[in-house]
């Protein structure tokens, strides 16, 4: 029997796709499969018995050499019960990709671009996937383990800032930088 009965719930719902629940110090975390993080993000936003309606935060662990390589990391937070619960579910390093939760908390637009942006992580069905606080020829996800501590990036001349957007965008399209850089 689970210490929580979150995770005693969402082991009788998804028992195969739960690859390992802890209550450790009353956290209580779930590690899911990743091709079932819409699905189960979907139940326990739903499901009355569990009610996580607050979507607190979205990151990521690079945990280079292990494969897969990436833990992306769900904190939510059950108002009506005043309980939280982590979801996890792991990602490889080659096809970093996950479902996104935006049309489960619409506030997982911002946190999911984060994500994307120091990671590399790609949220398939996110509505504006692209960089959040690095500008769009920066290369590279600098929160990565193996990002090089002294990488130059690309000058960004002011007169390219000054350019009118259109101009902007084409010379992004031109340098090879599309829409999901």
């Amino acid at each position: 029997m689970e210490a929580h009965p979150a995770l005693a719930r969402l082991r009788a719902r998804f028992d195969e796709r739960i690859l390992g629940t802890h209550a450790h110090r009353g956290d209580a975390t779930a590690e899911v499969a990743a091709a079932s993080i819409l699905e189960i993000a979907t139940f326990v936003r739903d499901d009355p018995a569990l009610a996580f309606d607050l979507l607190v935060d979205i990151t990521a662990v690079d945990y280079l050499g292990s494969v897969p390589r990436f833990e992306v990391v769900y904190h939510l937070y059950s108002l009506s019960r005043n309980q939280r619960l982590r979801l996890k579910a792991r990602v490889p390093e080659e096809s970093p990709r996950l479902a996104s939760v935006t049309p489960v908390w619409r506030g997982a637009n911002w946190l999911e671009r984060e994500t994307y942006d120091m990671y590399g992580i790609v949220f398939e069905g996110h509505p504006d996937l692209r960089r959040i606080y690095l500008y769009p020829e920066f290369e590279g996800h600098p929160l990565r383990k193996d990002y090089p501590k002294e990488k130059r990036q690309p000058l960004v001349r002011r007169e390219d800032l000054d350019a009118p957007q259109a101009e902007r965008t084409e010379q992004r399209e031109r340098a090879g930088y599309g829409r999901w850089q």
